[in-house]
């Protein structure tokens, strides 16, 4: 093969396009270990991920609807005294 077709299937130079791979191949790994995926066992370190964000997901619907109710607690007081304050007095 010519050096033109090597570089039209590669995409690039063979060695730029191979030192590209292993980059990115590298940065992806630290984040699917990041996520807590192993690349031995995919399939049961995707169903941990699936259901460590599933849990997360509830977790983070309860810290929201704590903090709701912490805020509501002061918040709708004050509304409902400042709507009976500023109520249009009738003549």
């Amino acid at each position: 093969m010519s050096n033109d077709t090597v570089t039209k299937v590669f995409g690039g130079s063979p060695l730029a396009v191979l030192g590209r791979l292993i980059l990115v191949s590298i940065l992806v790994g630290v984040v699917l270990a990041a996520l807590g995926l192993d690349p031995f066992d995919i399939i049961s370190s995707v169903e941990r991920l699936i259901r460590s964000i599933w849990n997360m997901g509830f977790d983070a619907f309860r810290w929201l609807w704590r903090y709701f109710l912490l805020g509501a607690v002061i918040v709708i007081p004050i509304w409902i005294i400042m709507r009976v304050v500023n109520a249009p007095r009738g003549k």
